[in-house]
């Protein structure tokens, strides 16, 4: 599946944020604490905040890179998560959209004082909702 957003440039706030993340669970890798961060927004029921990201960083990776072999499913994930937002589902608002839950969703990891080891982000992610 093609996706509309190309490449990914990271705000050098979430770049320092990635940093602290990767000290703390060992995960060396960009993409795949940005995969993480990505379905941690996706997992809140509101909408990012509509809100600027500088595009300040050096750290950029292509949508490939980013979703590897489960690209096709992360881009079918945002679509989804459009269309229950009511947003459309075209190509501008599918790259806003995703820079809103990846730099949201890294920022919901940095600040979580729980997260200090990788079983810790494993546990968030198996955690049952509470109802």
């Amino acid at each position: 599946m093609e996706s509309p957003i190309e490449r990914i440039k990271l705000s050098q706030t979430a770049k320092e944020q990635l940093l602290k993340l990767k000290r703390s669970t060992k995960i060396d890798q960009w993409n795949i604490l940005c995969r993480w961060a990505f379905c941690r927004s996706l997992a809140e029921t509101t909408p990012p905040s509509p809100v600027p990201i500088p595009q300040d960083s050096n750290v950029e990776m292509t949508w490939r890179v980013f979703g590897g072999e489960i690209s096709d499913i992360l881009l079918l994930a945002l679509k989804q998560r459009c269309y229950n937002d009511g947003l459309d589902t075209d190509r501008e608002t599918l790259i806003t959209q995703f820079r809103l839950h990846l730099h949201r969703g890294i920022g919901y990891l940095a600040g979580d004082q729980n997260i200090k080891k990788i079983e810790d982000l494993i546990q968030l992610a198996t955690k049952k909702v509470q109802s």
